[in-house]
């Protein structure tokens, strides 16, 4: 009885070493792979009984997640690309709208010019084939002369305008064009946001108040193409969230606080609700009706700030009240040596 107990019990912990070592290798595979998010793991398969089944099972279920992930990650980039080209397309129909006023009052304004100018050389012309006195003022008053004299340098300092102003807005959609280099270099935020303002000017002519409250600030050192971007981004949501509003009104706020640049961008629209306030910086999340951005806005903005600057972005918002979001950069950090295209 003794020896058969002896080889039971020899049998007993042989049998459940033989299951328990598979087990707690498939075990120790699944925790690592959800811990460490690497899904290139695979639990070894040395049996072909249940234990075997259990971790051929577990495998197809990790390649079929890393499956899951890699197509997560090509819809990413496609609606990413869809976000740009979509905001790209709304920039640029709203930046030749804008060019198209100044031009086209240069275009009305040039034919009585010319008229003006082709006047003044034949009054010049009669003074020259010395023509009678009285010749020359009747030519004075057939071409009014007074009112040319009053009306011909308003035509030019308005046309002048008019250059000024495509200039203003060529320059600053080159300065929003620009491809960030592969490393940090000096960017002059106030700069950034006010050409950024000019290039939204079709879309604020809607009657919203832009406050400017500029502080002394620094430089930083940054990728000026991406902080475009994250600027765009807010004042567009800020746009976007005084639709019909009787008094619309975006404030935008700068200051030096210790070794950060704060930049505050508030609007007394609707607000957020606290539900959807958690989630503004998700991927895909979106308030907007169907069909109007892919949600994708806010969450590069938050990894262009928080990701590639080492910076903050935190939003407060208060339901009837508006809403502001508040972008932190520090002057000189670690920033990443790869500029994101």
């Amino acid at each position: 009885m003794m020896l058969s107990g002896a080889i039971a019990l020899g049998l007993a912990f042989y049998v459940s070493g033989a299951i328990a070592h598979p087990l707690q290798s498939v075990t120790q595979v699944a925790r690592k792979v959800t811990q460490e998010s690497d899904f290139s793991l695979r639990a070894e398969i040395t049996t072909e009984d249940e234990t075997g089944t259990l971790a051929k099972t577990l495998n197809q279920l990790i390649e079929r997640v890393n499956e899951l992930l890699e197509e997560q990650k090509r819809e990413t980039i496609r609606q990413v690309q869809t976000e740009k080209l979509s905001s790209l397309g709304q920039m640029v129909a709203g930046v030749a709208h804008e060019i198209n006023n100044p031009v086209n009052f240069i275009a009305g304004n040039l034919s009585p010019t010319q008229r003006y100018v082709d006047d003044l050389f034949a009054l010049l012309e009669a003074y020259e084939v010395g023509q009678e006195p009285d010749t020359i003022q009747t030519l004075k008053e057939e071409i009014d002369l007074d009112f040319l004299q009053e009306d011909l340098p308003k035509l030019l300092r308005s046309m002048q305008t008019g250059i000024d102003r495509v200039r203003e807005i060529a320059a600053s959609l080159k300065s929003f064009a620009r491809t960030d280099s592969l490393s940090a270099h000096s960017v002059n935020l106030h700069d950034c946001l006010d050409s950024t303002l000019i290039i939204l000017s079709n879309r604020l002519k809607l009657g919203i108040t832009i406050v400017r409250n500029y502080g002394e600030i620094p430089t930083i050192q940054g990728f000026s193409g991406s902080l475009y971007q994250v600027f765009m981004n807010l004042l567009s949501n800020a746009i976007d969230a005084l639709q019909d509003h009787p008094n619309p009104q975006i404030e935008i706020q700068t200051e030096q606080v210790e070794n950060t640049v704060r930049i505050s961008i508030s609007d007394n629209g609707e607000g957020i609700s606290p539900q959807h306030l958690e989630k503004i910086f998700e991927a895909f999340f979106t308030t907007k009706p169907i069909g109007i951005g892919t949600g994708l806005g806010l969450a590069i903005t938050h990894q262009i700030v928080v990701e590639k600057h080492g910076g903050r972005l935190s939003c407060t918002s208060e339901e009837g009240q508006g809403t502001t979001f508040v972008v932190e950069l520090p002057l000189e950090s670690s920033l990443k040596l790869v500029a994101q295209r």
